[in-house]
C-alpha cells in the first residue's frame, strides 16, 4: 500500500521502518525540519519494560495529594477550563482499582517485552548506535516503608518472568559506584538488570535515515491542517503545502492526535501530560551514573548517556502548554545534585519539556481506528521510547494482514468501546 505516517517521532519513524521493512511505499508528514525534535527529543533514555506500569493504581489519588504538597513534588496540576482535561482526570480515577491495574499492566508488559527484544534485534541486524548501554535500571528508595512495599512489584515481576534483584545499601553501590559517596542517602533498591538506556532523538535519527535508504519519503517542515474524512475513510490531509493521499494513514502525532481525531467524529482518550528534563554535561565520569537510577522518593530518572546525564521527570498536567517553569528545573537539580554531586555540571544544563500523550488506562493505542484505512499508533504516556519498536511492528504486522508476534488485540481503540 502507499502508506502517510502522520508525525515525525519514535513513534513515526519506526512505524515507517516497519512498513517499509514489510514492502510499503511510505511517506512521514511532520512539521518540525527533521525527526524527533518534540517529545521525542529529550526524554529520560529509558527503555524500561521492567516499570511498564499504568499511572493509575490503587492508592494513587491519595499519593498524588501528597505529590502535590512536596517541595520537589513529582506532580503539578495547573487547573484550566479544559473540558478534556477533566474527563481524562476522571477517566483515569476510575482506573484506580486492583482489577483494571492487574488488567492494564497484562496490556502493558508484553508489549514492553516484546519492544525492548525488537530493539535489539533491529541493532543487530544494522548496526544502529545511540549511546546505547544494556545494563540495567536501580530503583533507589530512601526509606524503609519503600524498600518495605517492594512485595508487590516483585510479585509482578515474578507473574511476567521479569529479571530482578532486590538490593542493600552494598547491592546499590555494586551497580552504581557513585553512590558510594551518599550511602547515608538511601537504604536499598530494586534492580531490573534487563533494562536498557540509549538516546532517543539521536536512535530516531538514525533511524530515518535507514528509512531513506528502503525508499522512505520525508516531508518536514510540513505543518497538517485537516485530516479529511467521507463516511468511514480518510479521502485525503490537508498540509500548509498542499493536498496528500494514500491508500492507509497512521496517525503517530502524540499528544495532538487527539484534536485531530475530535475534528473526525472519531474522539480519542489521548491527553498531554508534560515531563521536564535536564541534560548535564559529565566532568567527573567516575562520579557519574553508569546506567539508569530512578530516585523513587521524587519520580525522577537519572540516566547516563554517553558524556551527558539525563534527568527525567515530573508529570505536569497543564494542556499544552509547552512552557519551561523553573520550579520543575529545581526539582530534577535537587535529585541528580543529590545522588551524584560532582558528576555533572549543572549550570551548563540544558532544560527541555515535552508533552507525553497519556491514556487514562495506561497501554497506548496501536491498530486500527474506527476508520477503515486510518490507524493509531499514540497514547503511549513516558514510556514511547520503551514501546516503540514493538508498537511498530505490531502495527506493521496488521496493516500487512499479518498476525502479530504477540497478542496485540487489548491496545487496539476497540477496547473503549466494549
Amino acid at each position: 500500500m502507499k502508506v502517510l505516517v502522520l508525525g515525525g517521532g519514535v513513534i513515526g519513524i519506526t512505524t515507517a521502518y516497519f512498513l517499509a521493512e514489510a514492502g510499503h511505499e511510505v511517506t512521514v508528514i511532520d512539521r518540525q525540519q527533521g525527526p524527533a525534535l518534540e517529545t521525542s527529543f529529550a526524554n529520560a533514555g529509558e527503555v524500561s519494560p521492567g516499570y511498564a506500569s499504568p499511572w493509575a493504581g490503587p492508592g494513587i489519588p491519595v499519593k498524588a495529594v501528597k505529590w502535590l504538597l512536596m517541595k520537589y513534588g513529582p506532580l503539578v496540576v495547573r487547573p484550566a477550563f479544559d473540558p478534556h482535561m477533566w474527563t481524562w482526570l476522571i477517566k483515569m480515577l476510575r482506573n484506580c482499582t486492583a482489577e483494571r491495574y492487574a488488567l492494564n499492566k497484562s496490556r502493558m508488559v508484553p508489549l514492553a517485552e516484546y519492544s525492548r527484544d525488537t530493539l535489539k534485534a533491529l541493532r543487530a541486524a544494522t548496526g544502529i548506535a545511540y549511546d546505547e548501554r544494556a545494563k540495567g535500571t536501580l530503583q533507589l528508595f530512601r526509606k524503609q516503608k519503600q524498600l518495605d512495599g517492594t512485595g508487590g512489584d516483585v510479585e509482578v515481576l515474578k507473574k511476567y518472568g521479569v529479571p530482578y534483584e532486590v538490593l542493600d545499601r552494598d547491592g546499590c553501590i555494586a551497580a552504581e559506584p557513585a553512590l558510594a559517596g551518599v550511602r547515608e542517602k538511601f537504604v536499598g533498591g530494586l534492580r531490573l538488570p534487563g533494562d536498557e538506556t540509549g538516546d532517543c532523538n539521536m536512535f530516531t535519527e538514525k533511524l530515518a535515515e535507514l528509512c531513506v535508504a528502503r525508499g522512505v519519503t520525508f516531508e518536514y517542515g510540513t505543518t497538517i491542517r485537516r485530516v479529511v474524512r467521507n463516511r468511514n475513510r480518510v479521502v485525503q490531509v490537508g498540509t500548509d503545502k498542499g493536498w496528500r493521499m494514500a491508500d492507509a494513514y497512521v496517525m503517530a502525532l502524540g499528544s495532538y492526535s487527539a484534536p485531530f481525531m475530535r475534528k473526525m467524529k472519531r474522539p480519542i482518550p489521548v491527553y498531554p501530560v508534560k515531563g521536564y528534563s535536564i541534560t548535564v554535561p559529565i566532568t567527573d565520569a567516575a562520579a557519574a551514573p553508569v546506567s539508569t537510577v530512578m530516585d523513587e522518593t521524587y519520580k525522577v530518572a537519572i540516566t547516563r548517556l554517553g558524556d551527558r546525564i539525563r534527568v527525567g521527570g515530573t508529570a505536569e498536567i497543564s494542556g499544552f502548554d509547552l512552557r519551561l517553569h523553573e520550579s520543575r528545573r529545581r526539582t530534577l537539580e535537587h535529585s541528580v545534585g543529590d545522588l551524584f554531586p560532582g558528576g555533572g555540571d549543572l549550570k551548563a544544563a540544558s532544560f527541555w519539556c515535552g508533552l507525553r500523550p497519556m491514556t487514562p488506562d495506561g497501554p497506548p493505542l496501536v491498530g486500527r481506528s474506527e476508520l477503515s484505512n486510518l490507524y493509531l499508533n499514540t497514547g503511549h504516556g513516558t514510556l514511547g521510547w520503551t514501546m516503540a519498536c514493538g508498537s511498530a511492528k505490531v502495527l506493521s504486522d496488521v496493516m500487512s494482514n499479518r498476525v502479530p508476534e504477540i497478542n496485540a488485540l487489548d491496545l487496539s481503540p476497540d477496547r473503549y468501546l466494549k
